[in-house]
């Protein structure tokens, strides 16, 4: 059975966040999470463990910002190919078997043309590198997450279908407004979800953003404008800054009742995003099983 015949039959777990857990373990704000790969991969080994033993079926590289757009602003640009070969290496070796891997790709950091500098090919281009070396490394699939303009997502399913024929799952960020939901940049729920499903990912839906409570309602939107397997993975709630600690107010029980929600509304893929924990993960497998 391949991910998709397993996501429409049984459904998928994802993971919950990645940050918050290296927050936690003491990585500092304003440094690049891509730095313990090299420096600290017991802990990012450790964190992708815990994930799977409570309960993921998914798990996601340590590689959001290991595009090399992003990695050269973040002083790493020497260390790309083994920024993201040691990133899928390191979830590759706690991955059991009937568990999957997926290559991570976060948005460049930069505005594609007509808005910003980045060139779409040049976007291409920058996807198509980090997704050679993920590919290369032993990921199952790749998730390109947290994108707020619908072009850079399709630049970026672009690349790596140039260098790999793993399956693509996309989701991009969307806000809440008086008109509805759409993407900072005005992309429509409908138009853009049919436009990552048209260009080939095989799955697409939402993270980030948003609380579970409100993903509910952007959830059932998704699943009306496509037929294929739909991915959501809400914050847990909005982020609440008390001086310079972060904290999110959706605990385990609240995030993971909304998930049971979610997935009772006909979602296929769920996991959670900032603010999430294994112990999350563990609440919304206990629910959803």
């Amino acid at each position: 059975m391949n991910i998709i015949e397993k996501a429409k039959t049984e459904g998928l777990i994802l993971d919950g966040a990645m940050g918050t857990m290296l927050i936690q373990a003491g990585l500092e704000g304003g440094k690049a999470s891509e730095f313990w790969n090299l420096e600290k991969p017991e802990i990012i080994k450790n964190i992708h463990k815990s994930y799977f033993e409570a309960g993921s079926d998914i798990v996601v590289t340590n590689t959001f910002g290991g595009s090399p757009i992003k990695l050269k602003k973040a002083g790493l640009g020497d260390s790309i190919e083994d920024v993201n070969r040691i990133g899928a290496q390191l979830a590759r070796e706690v991955a059991k078997e009937g568990k999957y891997v997926a290559g991570d790709i976060g948005p460049t950091g930069e505005l594609l043309h007509p808005s910003g500098l980045i060139a779409f090919e040049e976007a291409v281009d920058c996807f198509a590198e980090q997704a050679d070396y993920l590919s290369k490394a032993g990921v199952d699939l790749f998730i390109i997450e947290t994108v707020f303009d619908v072009q850079e997502s399709l630049a970026a399913i672009k690349g790596i279908q140039s260098v790999s024929l793993k399956p693509v799952f996309a989701t991009l960020t969307f806000e809440k407004t008086l008109k509805g939901f759409s993407t900072i940049m005005g992309n429509s729920v409908e138009e853009s979800m049919k436009s990552l499903i048209d260009a080939g990912a095989v799955a697409a839906g939402a993270n980030c953003s948003i609380g579970s409570d409100v993903m509910l309602d952007l959830a059932r939107e998704i699943r009306q404008s496509i037929d294929e397997p739909v991915i959501i993975q809400p914050n847990a709630g909005i982020p609440e800054i008390k001086g310079s600690v972060v904290t999110y107010p959706e605990d385990k029980d609240f995030f993971s009742d909304n998930i049971r929600k979610i997935k009772e509304s006909g979602i296929e893929i769920v996991g959670g995003c900032c603010g999430t924990t294994p112990d999350y993960i563990r609440s919304v497998v206990a629910k959803t099983s």
